[in-house]
């Protein structure tokens, strides 16, 4: 199929709550159209999850998969490949647990974010089958990340701190000198 274009934070359509899916859509060949754009999209740039805001979608769709071999996370376990059409979280431990979030849709930036350490999610799948599963750790954080633009959220919305926003460049200039020879 065809890569399509990732929207930037300020497009309107990333700020929209999507609408959901019918059962009969999700089966559609529509769909699997758009399933198929969304994985060569994502593939194209690198990410480990895409919702379908970010292609000018505002429906209730997102991928997700993290692989060893990701150069944007490159720390991240290898996960399955998921499709979630509908979902519904619920927390479960409402412990904190904090990440340096990137997003396809905020590009070249990088922010510290809290989210609860372990989640249900409640969804259908590509076969417009009801599947739950409980996340925890840096999957649960990929899932509310993901499914933050289901409800029009973006990752800066959730920084406690955007002072802690940075450009990925001077974090890798970080990581490589450290702070302190930056700072001489």
């Amino acid at each position: 199929m065809t890569a399509q274009r990732i929207l930037k934070m300020g497009n309107p359509v990333l700020r929209q709550v999507a609408s959901k899916f019918e059962e009969d859509e999700i089966l559609s060949e529509d769909t699997k159209t758009l399933l198929e754009d969304m994985w060569d999209t994502l593939e194209l740039a690198g990410g480990i999850g895409l919702a379908a805001p970010q292609i000018g979608v505002s429906k209730q769709l997102a991928i997700i998969e993290l692989s060893s071999e990701s150069e944007r996370y490159p720390e991240a376990e290898a996960s399955d490949a998921f499709i979630i059409f509908n979902p519904q979280i619920s927390v479960i431990d409402n412990d904190l647990q904090g990440f340096w979030e990137g997003c396809l849709s905020v590009p070249g930036l990088r922010g510290y974010v809290e989210r609860p350490k372990k989640i249900k999610i409640d969804y259908l799948d590509e076969f417009a089958n009801q599947q739950s599963i409980v996340l925890e750790e840096f999957l649960a954080t990929v899932f509310q990340h993901e499914l933050d633009h289901l409800i029009g959220m973006l990752y800066v919305d959730r920084m406690e701190d955007v002072g802690t926003l940075m450009f990925e460049d001077e974090m890798d200039l970080l990581d490589e000198v450290g702070e302190d020879e930056i700072l001489d």
